[in-house]
C-alpha cells in the first residue's frame, strides 16, 4: 500500500489543487493532504479554515487531511508516506521544486518526489493569484470550490457590491 503526501499552504485550496489530488488518487492508495503551518507567513485564512475547506471539498475516504510544522520529510515519515506529490504548473515552478526535491532526497533518501501537472485550464492558477483577483473584485467562481469563493467574498467584504 502506497501512501503519498501532498503538502502545501492551501491558502486557499483551488480547483487546481483538487485536480492534483484526484490525479494522485489514481496513482496511490492513500493521499495525505498536509497543510503547512508556516509561522513566518501571515495567511489570509487560518489553519482551521484551510483544513475545513479541504474537508468539505475532498470527501474521499482515501484522503487524510492534516496540518504540520517543520520539515516535510519528518512529517512524511511520521505519517507513513513514501511519496511526496508536488504540482508543476509552468517551467518557472520547476527550478524551485527540483531544489526542494533534491534537499528532501538528501534528508530522506527513501522518500520519492513525484511531479504532477494539472489540467491545462489550471496551469496558470495559484492561491496567491486567486486572492489578488478576488481582492480586486474579479470573478473567481470557476477557480475555487464554492465554499472558498463565498469565504473570499466575505473576507474581502464584496458580497453586497
Amino acid at each position: 500500500m502506497t501512501r503519498a503526501i501532498f503538502p502545501g499552504s492551501f491558502d486557499p485550496i483551488t480547483n487546481g489543487h483538487l485536480d492534483l489530488i484526484e490525479r494522485a488518487l489514481k496513482m496511490f492508495d492513500e493521499v495525505v493532504v498536509a497543510v503547512l503551518k508556516n509561522s513566518s507567513k501571515t495567511p489570509l485564512f487560518s489553519i482551521e479554515e484551510r483544513l475545513q475547506f479541504i474537508r468539505e471539498t475532498v470527501p474521499s475516504p482515501r484522503v487524510e487531511i492534516a496540518n504540520f510544522e517543520g520539515l516535510l520529510v519528518d512529517f512524511a515519515r511520521d505519517c507513513g508516506a513514501s511519496v511526496i506529490v508536488r504540482g508543476l504548473r509552468a517551467v518557472s515552478d520547476f527550478e524551485y521544486e527540483l531544489q526542494m526535491a533534491m534537499m528532501n532526497r538528501k534528508l530522506a533518501p527513501n522518500l520519492e518526489t513525484v511531479f504532477l501537472m494539472p489540467k491545462t485550464v489550471y496551469s496558470y492558477l495559484s492561491s496567491r493569484m486567486v486572492k489578488e483577483v478576488a481582492r480586486l473584485g474579479g470573478d473567481i467562481a470557476c477557480l475555487v470550490p464554492n465554499q472558498v469563493h463565498q469565504a473570499l467574498l466575505k473576507k474581502f467584504n464584496i458580497l453586497n457590491k
